[in-house]
């Protein structure tokens, strides 16, 4: 079966279900189960293989480490909201704050804040920027934009002092050692960034959406709109909330006891009739599963009610400051730590660091330190557990899903995926389309899987291969594998920054998948003339 179209089969099934059942994990979870059938053909050895997948890839050193500190990060995150840091950080930004514009130049400014790992970005900057969308009228989708032009397409642009720095170089050295190729692997990484075409382009793409290109109320923006108008009527018929005391009855609009009460500890309803799933934390999980709920007064209503927890929050801008600094200087610190006992040099050694395990490090001291500040504040201990449990179980979802495509990615090499294509690609390519193919080959698979590590560990050693074989540029290969993983992890539904972005910010993941791929198939066909050129002409 390696080695035959047998193998496309998986992900040919993702994203056509993934948009039918508006679920990328069930998606996911069919192209892993048919997957594993193809490998093992009888009833119980798909299944049992299908588990092994998962579970042998979850306990892998780093993917466990992104768990880990995707849970522990956005329940520090719902810490931080509890004891006022956002709600405070909000009202310290909002003095100079006061546009459209200025809260775009937030975001791509926080980048230099934020570098680290893209989906600690997004949980980082995704919640304030959230708050103020709400003061000023933004479109979620365009703060998503903003955000993720930001994330992963500049972090792979980065050298240093990234979660990726350490996967990309490497998968390098791995395909630079099957090719017979002596020569440094960071060295041929940070010659190679100049051609990440997709990155650098996607970024200016990106500089335009969010400053110059003027905003049209779409269908989807307009029902947002409407349904914010319609929230804010909901308030102001409700106004008499603003002040309910813990565990007061709640009415509904008219006047109907909802026969539970609001707790202003955790912001739910208890022991009531919340039929329309959790709606509490950072996000709202009916608009990440696109549904839409049954009974809308009563939603209104909850909704009316959380608002009227959200105004006893306190707020202390310095609860979000002092340990996301915290984090991001011992983030750098130990980084330089962990590599000077490898490398000589200040720069060898955040090259030589391992960064997933010093940010879980980091990460892990800034939530002692945080617990005892807020403790020190008097915030209830069984108050801020709980919190920190809701938050990290709100990126279970995004958990899931990174789980099945480390699975399907698995499945797809022991399919002979990369054989197939490899086989396939070197016998028809001319030499000065390699590095175009190889772009647009690793763009489709990139969105199948929505994985840009994934796509970089199955073409890079392709991407050499072919390069070597055919004597073209090597460092343009390399920059275009790199280019098109990160065309998926902006593009696709079912990446994992895609997921935790509309997690976060509380929009259905297809559509705004399905709106991003404008700006990103613009910037990949300026990839593709450029690879083109530069490869004709190099």
């Amino acid at each position: 079966m390696a080695g035959t179209w047998a193998c496309l089969i998986p992900f040919i099934l993702v994203i056509p279900i993934s948009i039918l059942t508006k679920q990328v994990q069930s998606g996911l979870f069919v192209g892993l189960l048919v997957g594993s059938y193809l490998l093992y053909p009888n009833i119980l050895g798909g299944a049992e293989h299908m588990i092994k997948y998962l579970i042998s890839n979850i306990v892998v050193t780093n993917n466990i480490r992104i768990i880990v500190f995707l849970y522990a990060f956005a329940g520090l995150v719902g810490i931080i909201k509890l004891t006022g840091g956002i709600k405070g950080f909000v009202h310290l930004i909002s003095k100079k704050v006061k546009t459209k514009k200025s809260a775009m130049a937030l975001a791509w400014l926080s980048t230099f804040g934020t570098f680290s790992e893209p989906d600690f970005r997004i949980v980082t900057i995704a919640p304030i920027m959230k708050s103020l969308s709400k003061r000023l009228g933004m479109s979620k989708k365009r703060i998503g934009y903003a955000i993720e032009f930001t994330a992963n397409p500049a972090i792979a642009l980065i050298p240093i002092a990234t979660a990726f720095v350490g996967y990309m170089v490497s998968i390098i050295g791995q395909a630079l050692k099957t090719s017979g190729i002596h020569q440094s692997a960071y060295m041929v990484y940070v010659k190679s960034i100049p051609f990440n075409f997709f990155s650098i382009v996607i970024i200016l793409v990106g500089i335009y959406y969010s400053f110059f290109k003027k905003e049209k109320e779409n269908e989807d923006e307009h029902l947002e709109n409407v349904e914010k108008d319609h929230q804010t009527k909901s308030f102001n018929q409700n106004k008499k909330w603003e002040h309910i005391p813990p565990h007061t009855t709640v009415l509904n609009a008219e006047g109907t006891n909802l026969k539970g009460s609001f707790n202003m500890e955790t912001g739910t309803m208890v022991s009531g009739t919340d039929i329309h799933g959790e709606r509490t934390g950072m996000f709202d999980r009916n608009r990440l599963n696109g549904s839409t709920p049954d009974h809308a007064d009563q939603q209104e209503d909850l909704d009316a009610a959380h608002r009227a927890y959200i105004k006893e929050t306190p707020i202390r801008p310095w609860n979000l400051i002092v340990p996301i600094s915290l984090f991001l200087l011992l983030t750098l610190f130990l980084s330089w730590w962990d590599g000077h006992f490898k490398a000589s040099g200040f720069f060898n050694a955040f090259i030589k660091s391992d960064m997933l395990g010093v940010m879980l490090t980091s990460l892990l001291i800034a939530i002692i330190i945080a617990f005892a500040i807020f403790i020190f504040q008097r915030f209830p201990v069984s108050s801020l557990v709980t919190h920190f449990v809701k938050g990290g179980n709100e990126l279970v979802n995004v958990i899931i899903m990174l789980a099945l495509i480390w699975a399907v990615t698995a499945v797809s090499e022991d399919l002979g995926f990369s054989k197939y294509i490899t086989s396939h690609l070197t016998s028809w390519i001319p030499h000065m389309f390699i590095a175009p193919s190889l772009f647009i080959l690793g763009a489709v698979i990139s969105y199948f899987i929505g994985s840009s590590w994934g796509t970089w560990g199955l073409l890079m050693p392709l991407g050499v291969t072919l390069a070597t074989q055919s004597q073209t540029s090597i460092l343009m290969a390399i920059g275009a594998v790199f280019a098109s993983g990160t065309f998926g992890a902006f593009a696709s539904p079912l990446s994992d920054n895609t997921v935790t972005t509309c997690t976060v910010l509380e929009i259905e993941v297809v559509k705004y998948a399905r709106s991003k791929l404008v700006p990103a198939l613009i910037a990949a066909g300026i990839s593709v003339v450029l690879y083109g050129v530069f490869s004709f002409f190099g």
